[in-house]
């Protein structure tokens, strides 16, 4: 069911304050930048060896990042698991009881197919299933 940890999501309130922590200080490969509007944020993946590092900054206030800083703070937001065939991942997720945020995928970064499980169904955090598949090269 799941392939492997796709990446870490970062919740911080500035990527240009962010990022060199990460690039100059770590040493760390940014591999690209992008806005996902239909989240209001504006996200960059980093290489982190075996696990990608995506640091979201929001947009917007209304945005489920801008909250999360509000509450919470930066710091670790999500994880995010690789699959295959998403839509059949979540049924089996929801079979047996786990809640899902999303009761069908949507496109999120990079073009993925994506899907959150309720934190309150997996013992408080935050888990997205990710699915690479339809895009050439992954």
């Amino acid at each position: 069911m799941i392939k492997n940890v796709d990446h870490i999501g970062i919740a911080v309130s500035s990527l240009e304050e962010t990022l060199p922590f990460y690039t100059e200080q770590l040493r760390l490969t940014l591999l690209k930048t992008e806005e996902v509007e239909s989240e209001k944020v504006r996200v960059a993946f980093i290489d982190a060896g075996n696990v990608k590092l995506e640091l979201l900054e929001p947009m917007s206030e209304e945005s489920a990042i801008a909250k999360f800083i509000e509450k919470r703070g930066q710091g670790i937001h999500h994880v995010a698991f690789g699959v295959s065939d998403i839509e059949q991942r979540i049924q089996e997720i929801k079979e047996s009881g786990i809640r899902m945020i999303n009761e069908t995928s949507k496109i999120g970064a990079g073009g993925a197919k994506v899907a959150f499980m309720h934190p309150k169904s997996t013992h408080g955090v935050l888990l997205e299933l990710c699915d690479k598949g339809h895009l050439k090269g992954e």
